[in-house]
Formats: structure tokens, sequence, C-alpha cells
């Protein structure tokens, strides 16, 4: 059996953090959210669902740890070889705090663009063909969260002081133009119904 090594304490402390917060999570109360949407999903759903991929990740980061620990710190060339061993989720870690540091400034939509579009440039390759890829899977997944959170689930994402105005026209625009494509459908599939129901009825 592999001895107990860092990555191993870190995973079973990080486990340990996503339980406590689990449990905290049933405990959000918010008496106006509940008075104003009774029966909807609480508050404490989404952090729940997030925590379940950390979860998740945090058991296969604790299996990864035991199966196949890291090399001892004298293997690693002191703190260059440290930093080289780690060097991805250092980054990862400043990406995202970059990220939570900008929301107030350019909000959410602008915020996770961003993110998500340097985070795949510095892992993943960054020739021509691949800023493409990364440029439209950004919008794609970036894009597609914000409509179901702000249109669909309506949802109040932060917005930008510097950004404020555009990301209120885009979601007044937006979200009013498949509001209004919604209500188009509502209004025309019963007279559909009922100008079939009368053809139907005319040719028997």
């Amino acid at each position: 059996m592999n001895r107990l090594n860092r990555d191993t304490i870190i995973a079973v402390i990080l486990l340990l953090l996503v339980g406590f917060f689990t449990y905290t999570s049933f405990a959000i109360k918010t008496p106006v959210f509940e008075k104003l949407a009774p029966g909807q999903m609480g508050p404490g759903f989404w952090p729940r669902i997030i925590l379940t991929g950390l979860g998740i990740m945090g058991l296969i980061y604790l299996f990864q740890s035991i199966i196949s620990p890291p090399p001892p710190a004298e293997k690693r060339r002191g703190l260059v070889g440290w930093y080289r061993h780690y060097k991805n989720p250092i980054w990862c870690f400043a990406i995202f705090a970059a990220f939570l540091t900008i929301i107030p400034v350019l909000g959410m939509l602008l915020s996770g663009l961003v993110f998500v579009f340097t985070l795949m440039s510095m892992l993943g390759p960054k020739d021509g063909a691949a800023i493409k890829r990364h440029i439209l899977t950004t919008l794609g997944t970036v894009g597609g969260m914000w409509f179901i959170f702000a249109c669909l689930l309506e949802v109040q994402l932060p917005k930008g002081s510097l950004t404020g105005a555009f990301d209120e026209w885009l979601l007044v625009n937006v979200c009013g133009i498949v509001s209004s494509i919604g209500e188009l459908f509502a209004n025309v599939g019963p007279s559909c119904s009922i100008l079939l129901a009368s053809v139907w009825g005319v040719e028997r």
C-alpha cells in the first residue's frame, strides 16, 4: 500500500470541506425568496449542484493520489521543480481568482467569456485552429449558460460597473425576443388546432 502523501491529505481536506458546505447549504433560508417564489427550487439547490461536482473531482483526486502518488520533493528539484509539477493547477487558481475579481467590473457574462477562453488557451493548444475552437466553445458554453439562467430561469446575474448598460440591453433584447417567440407559439398553437379540427370536420 502506498504511504500517506501530501496529495492524499489535501484530497481528504477538500472532501471534508465539500461535505461541510453541503451540510450548511440546507440551512440557507431566505424568507423573501420563499414568499416571492413558493414551491420553487430553494437557494441552496445550485450550490449543492456545484458541490456535487467538486465532490466527484475530489474523490478522483483522492484515488489518483493513492494509486499514483506524486514523486518525493527531492526528485522535483526544489521550488522550480515543484512549480513545474503543479503549474497547471496554480494557474487555474490564479485565473479563477482574477475571474472573481473582474466580475464586479465586467459582469458575469463578459467575465465568464474571458475566464473560459483564457483557461482553454492556457491549458490547451495555441495554434490558429485551436484558438478558433476555443472562441466557439467559449461562446457556446458561456453564452448558453447565460441564456439558460438569465432568460429561461430568470436568475439575476451580476452586472458589471463598466458594462451594466450593455448587460441590461442584452438582457432586455435577447430575453425579450425569446419571450415574444414563446408568446407567438402560445397564440398560434390553439389557432392551428382549431383550424385543423375544422378542416378535419369538413372533410368528414
